[in-house]
C-alpha cells in the first residue's frame, strides 16, 4: 500500500494525478462466492435461512456497498468473507484460495469500534501485529503515518476514553489497515455517529479506498450513503438473502455530497434501489 503524503487524506484539495495513479494500479484482493448458502439452527432446531445460493465476483480495487433490511444476511456475507464462520453450502475464494478461518488479507471494521480501552491509541492498532506475533517495531512507523492521515497525529499515547465517537473509528480503520489487507469489510461502520461525523466519515473513506486500492465491501442500510460510496451496489432480498440487484454506479470521483443530490444519475441509482424495497413492502411508498 502507498502511504500518501502526511494530511492528505483529511484535505479537501484531493490530487487528482495521485489518486488517478493509485486506482490504475489496484492492491486490491480478488473475491468470488460460489453458489453460498448459509443456514444456522434455532434453539427449537429449526433451520433459519440466512444466505440462498450467493454466487458472485468481485474485482480487485472495487468499491462494493451490499445493502437491504434488517436480518437479510449482510453481516453473514461479511463474517463469511473473514472467515469468522463456514459456509452451508458452496465455496468462498480470495485470491484463488477457499477461505477456511480469519484470512490474512482480510481486515475488517465493525459499527462498533471495538477498541481496547487499557491500550493508547497506537497499541490498539498495532494489536494485529501482536496477535500474529510479528516484530512490532517493523509496523510502529506505518501506524503513525496512518494516525496523520486520518487527521489524528499526536495523538497515539491518548486513550480511548480520550476520544469522540468519529475519532475512535479512525483508529478502528487505521487497526484494520495496518497490514495492508487487500480486501478491507466494513460493516455499519457509521451507523452509531452523529450525521456531520458520518458526512466527513464517508468523504474520508473515499479518498482513503482511492489512494490505496484496495477491495472494499462496506455494508449499511442508508441508500444514499451507498449509492455516494459504491462503484457497485448489491441490494438484498429480505431472508433469506438473495441478491435482488447488482448495479453499476457510474459517477466520477472523487465525489462530494455538496452537489451530489444535483446529479441527474445519483437520483436515479436512489430511486432504482427504493423502487426494490417498495416493491418488497420493505418501504410504503
Amino acid at each position: 500500500m502507498s502511504v500518501p503524503a502526511a494530511g492528505t487524506w483529511m484535505s479537501d484539495g484531493v490530487q487528482t494525478a495521485e489518486i488517478a495513479a493509485s486506482s490504475a494500479d489496484p492492491k486490491g484482493a480478488a473475491v468470488r462466492l460460489q453458489d453460498v448458502s448459509k443456514i444456522y439452527q434455532s434453539r427449537q432446531g429449526e433451520d433459519i435461512v440466512a444466505l440462498e445460493r450467493i454466487s458472485l465476483d468481485i474485482a480487485p480495487g472495487s468499491f462494493v456497498c451490499c445493502v437491504g433490511p434488517s436480518g437479510c444476511g449482510k453481516s453473514t456475507l461479511l463474517s463469511l468473507l473473514a472467515g469468522l464462520i463456514a459456509p452451508t453450502t458452496g465455496r468462498t475464494v480470495i485470491d484463488g484460495a477457499e477461505v477456511k478461518s480469519a484470512h490474512p488479507k482480510v481486515g475488517v471494521v465493525f459499527q462498533s469500534d471495538l477498541l481496547l480501552y487499557w491500550r493508547t491509541v497506537l497499541d490498539n492498532i498495532l494489536l494485529p501485529v501482536e496477535i500474529k506475533k510479528l516484530r512490532r517495531a517493523d509496523y510502529e512507523k506505518h501506524a503513525l503515518e496512518l494516525l496523520e492521515q486520518v487527521g489524528l497525529a499526536g495523538f497515539e499515547e491518548k486513550y480511548p476514553s480520550e476520544l469522540s465517537g468519529g475519532m475512535r473509528q479512525r483508529v478502528a480503520i487505521c487497526r484494520a489497515l495496518i497490514q495492508e489487507p487487500g480486501l478491507l469489510l466494513m460493516d455499519e461502520p457509521f451507523g452509531a455517529l452523529d450525521a456531520l461525523t458520518r458526512e466527513q466519515m464517508i468523504h474520508d473513506v473515499q479518498r482513503m479506498w482511492m489512494r490505496v486500492g484496495n477491495t472494499v465491501l462496506f455494508i449499511t442500510h442508508d441508500i444514499d450513503e451507498a449509492v455516494f460510496l459504491a462503484d457497485r451496489l448489491l441490494v438484498m432480498s429480505p431472508r433469506p438473502g438473495r441478491i435482488d440487484l447488482d448495479l453499476t454506479i457510474d459517477m466520477p470521483r472523487p465525489r462530494q455530497q455538496s452537489d451530489i443530490h444535483e446529479n441527474p444519475n445519483f437520483a436515479r441509482y436512489v430511486r432504482q434501489v427504493r423502487e426494490i424495497f417498495e416493491a418488497k413492502g420493505i418501504l410504503k411508498a
